[in-house]
């Protein structure tokens, strides 16, 4: 009898478990309006300024890696919390105000019912879609996180090793085949000249430039990022260049420094990457071979990229009764 009764626990416990999971048009009864709305407000944004893709892409992934997929990158600080996004690798983080123009319109059509988690999630497919990338399917039912703590925000820096960068991922229960393919995100976009000024000036204390850099893209880069404007501390007045120089510098007109394709991966392999990590995924057996099937069948690099969004959507997620939804994205319902 106790056997039965422990058994019936753990289904239970099953059940309750896939009852809470993530699913597709989780909001299809309670706001059906919700990803229209999400997709509207990011497509206004992106005729305005195309790189706002990239923004939200990256304003994803800081919050999925930190606490998981909760919106707490979103929280403003207060006089009681220093939140997430002021720890110095989220001070380049924008889109904040695509989020919030997407919570207002949603909070008009159905109050209370859908998350900022979800809306950031949805936000960042859409904007995929829009820079190219493949309008894929993404499960929601995600809730909003209610703690967002400076000290917790830890990344992959631009300088780290393959191995290194590996190791975080795994953290979050991405692999190497995610790792190399998200860092395809930046193939779109624009990037501080303080990630990678050592490249230019002082590789390793060296003096000298990093030896794994095109000659014509050293000369570009020097130019863009002159050592004695590079503010590294200050990021309102550090330079930006394009990610993707690759496409910056093709005639091609189906590619662009705004369209998420393979020609990111073209570019590491002739060492025209901007950051070291990216250049590093040349160097070994496994990212190369992976980098040259991409560039060889483009096609393959967007259906894997929708599907390590998809994975990277899913970590620690809030479901059923966990979390909250937030009023406002930028601050916890009933503080912190």
């Amino acid at each position: 009898m106790a056997a039965l009764s422990s058994s019936l626990l753990l289904l239970a416990a099953h059940f309750l478990t896939a009852s809470f999971a993530l699913e597709l048009n989780f909001y299809r009864n309670s706001c059906p309006g919700a990803e229209l709305i999400v997709k509207q407000v990011v497509q206004k944004h992106f005729q305005q300024d195309p790189s706002v893709s990239a923004g939200l892409v990256r304003l994803h992934f800081h919050d999925c890696f930190v606490r998981g997929c909760d919106a707490s990158v979103l929280v403003d600080s207060t006089d009681y919390n220093i939140a997430e996004k002021e720890a110095p690798p989220n001070l380049t983080l924008r889109a904040f105000d695509v989020i919030d123009d997407i919570k207002a319109e949603v909070e008009k059509e159905c109050s209370g019912v859908v998350s900022c988690a979800d809306i950031l999630a949805l936000a960042a497919r859409d904007g995929v879609a829009l820079s190219g990338g493949e309008d894929y399917a993404l499960p929601t039912g995600r809730r909003d996180g209610t703690v967002s703590l400076m000290e917790d925000a830890h990344f992959p820096g631009p300088s780290f090793s393959v191995q290194a960068a590996l190791a975080a991922f795994q953290t979050i229960n991405l692999d190497l085949v995610d790792l190399t393919t998200l860092l395809g995100a930046h193939s779109i976009g624009l990037c501080h000249c303080g990630f990678f000024i050592d490249r230019l000036y002082n590789f390793r204390g060296s003096g000298l430039a990093d030896p794994h850099i095109d000659p014509g893209l050293l000369d570009t880069l020097r130019h863009e990022c002159p050592f004695e404007v590079v503010e590294i501390k200050n990021v309102s007045k550090d330079p930006k260049v394009f990610m993707n120089q690759a496409a910056a510098a093709s005639s091609s007109s189906s590619s662009s420094p705004f369209t998420l394709d393979a020609s990111f991966y073209r570019g590491l392999l002739d060492y025209r990457a901007v950051l070291r990590l990216d250049q590093n995924l040349a160097f070994t057996d496994l990212t190369s071979s992976l980098a040259a099937s991409y560039v060889g069948d483009p096609k393959l690099f967007l259906a894997q990229f929708s599907r390590s969004m998809i994975k990277l959507g899913s970590v620690g997620v809030l479901t059923g009764r966990d979390g909250e939804i937030r009023s406002n994205c930028r601050s916890i319902n009933n503080g912190i």
